[in-house]
């Protein structure tokens, strides 16, 4: 797919690594070659999938003559930070919609993410109940800065649109080629499943190159049936934005059994899979998003998802700031 005819902001200097993880794949028994797609190296604060979806999405911002950016996003959301980041590369200011979905928990003043917001100077952050309207609470932001003459852009939540959706395009072209240069080949991805542009990014940018490559998505939220529904849907319009052909329904697996109690509530499988990836690899996963998603692949592998022999790669899509929120949960024995 010709990406270049899109405007494009570049905040990583080169492909993230692709690396085997060796010591995790010999303490699952050696029967499946595990290897992991470091995005949570990518750059701005922190690193993390957004940033690749906010190389489009920014770039669309400067060139409307934004001067502040708003998005939404959970508390210690990973998009809400690495937004406010891009901000501040480029001038911008920026005003962040947080969306209580578990009552209480956000606090100003918590650890994580938080801290980040106001170590980069966010300008404003409103905090909404869970369930509501976040579209029109980001367009009362931009009518807000409207009426002081300023502009604002508003970012949907984890930058899941087509233009920012085209972020993992690009990276699952950048992944098929390094395990050519890498002499590899792959026979299944697995990636964290949210607000679903990198999920449906992937699988847009494996069709277009014609690579039958599965990718399994990991809830972290939704049901199965709903989430595949996000997805697939996603998908359509991210291939019909870019112009290559439709993506078919089948092409789209979410499995939904590591989601726990609800979003960014932490589980037992988690908690052992962010120790066990540490412990073994050195890599450091998230509570919400890859925590979850590594905990589904270690089970997947334990319970012969994947043909023995298989080679599998998990792309990180970072989160490791929230550790530091959850550090009672972690620490504990």
């Amino acid at each position: 797919m010709n990406l270049a005819r899109f405007p494009r902001r570049r905040y990583t200097p080169g492909p993230t690594p692709l690396e085997p993880m060796a010591r995790l794949s010999a303490h699952l028994g050696g029967g499946v070659e595990l290897w992991i797609k470091r995005d949570d190296l990518l750059g701005l604060a922190g690193g993390g999938n957004k940033t690749r979806k906010l190389e489009f999405l920014v770039a669309d911002a400067l060139a409307q003559g934004a001067d502040t950016l708003v998005t939404c996003g959970a508390p210690q959301s990973n998009h809400c930070r690495l937004t406010l980041a891009a901000a501040v590369a480029e001038g911008l200011k920026c005003r962040l919609v947080i969306e209580e979905r578990v009552p209480g928990s956000y606090a100003a003043d918590a650890s994580g993410n938080n801290l980040l917001f106001n170590l980069m100077g966010v300008e404003r952050v409103t905090v909404v109940p869970g369930g509501s309207d976040l579209g029109a609470a980001m367009a009362a932001e931009v009518a807000d800065l409207a009426a002081s003459g300023r502009k604002g852009y508003a970012i949907a939540g984890g930058g899941s649109v087509p233009l920012g959706t085209l972020g993992y395009v690009a990276c699952a072209e950048e992944l098929l080629a390094q395990g050519f240069d890498q002499c590899v080949a792959f026979d299944h991805l697995v990636v964290a499943s949210g607000s679903a542009g990198t999920h449906a990014g992937l699988v847009v940018g494996l069709e277009s190159a014609n690579a039958e490559l599965p990718v399994t998505g990991i809830n972290v939220r939704r049901p199965q049936a709903e989430q595949e529904g996000n997805v697939h849907k996603l998908a359509v319009a991210t291939a019909a934005f870019a112009g290559v052909p439709a993506i078919h329904r089948d092409r789209i697996t979410c499995l939904d059994r590591w989601v726990g109690p609800g979003y960014s509530l932490p589980t037992p499988g988690m908690i052992a899979a962010v120790r066990l990836l540490a412990s073994t690899e050195g890599v450091l996963l998230d509570p919400v998003y890859t925590g979850k998603a590594m905990a589904g692949l270690i089970d997947l592998v334990r319970e012969g998802y994947f043909a023995a022999g298989s080679r599998v790669v998990f792309v990180h899509t970072g989160g490791s700031p929230a550790l530091f929120a959850y550090r009672d949960v972690l620490a504990a024995r």
